[in-house]
């Protein structure tokens, strides 16, 4: 049966509810509501008006719903009075196709209807920054491989030890904080579990690392590339396959794998769909004029940008796109920290199951480094230059297009075009130092 939010409420002492939806560029939206009123929205949904927000809706759209998920019920831990839910939208009594969680949803209905459950779990990596944005909040923090420095981890660690506890209160199981590539970068790791559940906790994770942070007077930055000299910020997702009951990993072998990396022919098939639709997806994946910063990457202060530049995989190997830690698993390096945790989801599931559907095979995995031997990859595809490039490589991708759906690829090429568009009517500083006494 669904869970009934006014007797949890009454039960944990909620007076208020954040009732929250993302919309295609990743933003957090929400209502705050009185306890008194969840019963309503949790029968009809709470209503928004679409054009405000990025949902290439026009004023003239009727209102949309939000429908509270009650299995995505967040106690906050830091203001335990406020619950959070996640909604899928509705309007005019359907789920709204262009509308992040339901374009996952859909395909996880995919997956369930061939006998597959996804698991997956996220790598946030961010910056803690000044308020104004423009510099570190440790102005201390500058060895020039900072990474795993204890010093400068514990020199933030009201605010990590604080998130950590939030998750640890919330039963996610986080299990190692650490701090970064990059000067100022940390990343928070929790355990895995069902796709629609790391999206949902991947959403509130990102909330709750700002709210933290600006309770302490400084800020909290997911953006792929915030300083050029430095790593860059990014979102590497680990999945695997599983049976409908999630007690069989379908991506663990029985028997040899002849490519020696401990996975099934299933995943291979999945992994020869990511390989096949990379490219394309990079519009969603790397959704930013900046995203492009952080995977075309030159050499960082520490030595190595760890983003990938070409669509290859290999074992144990952080230079390649896909990397193969572990039997029965690979992770994903493509997405930074701007992907949309739904589209992250859906992206990676629709790719993968075409991936079966059509038994794509991704090739002999590379045991080269690509950062210095790329050049013998003869056969691999390199990512996009730009954002400009990347939404017309998703525009024109069939696969997506069939699995996601007409109106929400339309939807997302249209506000992202946008999106450059108005990039490219900015006058920058660079332009006036190059250009003034052309």
């Amino acid at each position: 049966m669904e869970k009934d939010l006014e007797k949890i409420a009454k039960e944990k002492g909620i007076k208020y509810f954040l009732v929250s939806w993302v919309d295609m560029f990743g933003m957090l939206r929400s209502k705050l509501v009185p306890t008194r009123a969840i019963k309503g929205m949790q029968k009809n949904g709470a209503g928004f008006a679409g054009f405000a927000a990025y949902l290439d809706l026009t004023p003239a759209h009727p209102d949309l719903f939000g429908m509270p998920d009650p299995d995505s019920f967040i106690q906050i831990p830091w203001q335990k009075e406020i619950g959070w839910v996640a909604c899928d939208l509705w309007m005019n009594g359907k789920p709204l196709e262009a509308s992040p969680r339901v374009a996952l949803k859909k395909q996880l209905a995919r997956a369930e209807k061939m006998g597959y459950r996804m698991k997956t779990g996220v790598e946030c990596e961010f910056h803690l920054i000044n308020k104004e944005g423009t510099a570190l909040a440790d102005d201390m923090d500058t060895h020039a491989k900072p990474c795993y420095d204890q010093q400068a981890v514990m020199r933030q660690y009201p605010i990590i030890s604080k998130i950590a506890d939030a998750m640890l209160e919330l039963e996610w199981n986080p299990y190692q904080n650490d701090h970064e590539d990059s000067n100022g970068q940390f990343e928070m790791n929790w355990d895995y579990d069902d796709a629609l559940k790391t999206a949902d906790r991947h959403v509130f994770f990102k909330y709750m690392t700002r709210a933290i942070c600006e309770s302490h007077g400084i800020r909290a930055t997911f953006m792929p590339k915030p300083f050029m000299n430095l790593t860059g910020n990014g979102c590497h997702a680990h999945m695997s396959i599983w049976d409908l009951d999630g007690k069989k990993n379908l991506f663990s072998t029985d028997g040899e794998d002849p490519r020696g990396l401990g996975l099934s022919p299933l995943a291979y098939q999945f992994l020869g769909g990511i390989m096949e639709s990379a490219v394309d997806l990079t519009a969603i994946f790397n959704p930013t004029v900046n995203s492009f910063k952080r995977i075309n990457a030159p050499r960082t202060v520490s030595g190595s940008s760890w983003a990938p530049n070409a669509v290859t995989y290999g074992g144990n190997n952080r230079t390649h796109m896909v990397r193969v830690p572990d039997p029965g698993r690979f992770e994903l390096r493509l997405m930074d920290g701007a992907v949309n945790p739904y589209l992250l989801q859906a992206g990676m599931l629709a790719a993968g199951l075409d991936g079966v559907e059509n038994n794509r095979d991704p090739g002999d995995p590379l045991d080269i480094n690509m950062y210095e031997e790329g050049h013998l990859a003869k056969d691999a595809r390199h990512l996009p230059e730009n954002l400009l490039d990347a939404i017309r490589l998703l525009d024109d991708n069939k696969i997506m297009r069939k699995a996601l759906g007409d109106e929400f690829i339309d939807a997302y090429v249209k506000l992202k075009m946008a999106d450059w568009n108005d990039f490219s009517h900015h006058l920058s500083t660079w332009e006036r130092q190059h250009t003034l006494d052309c």
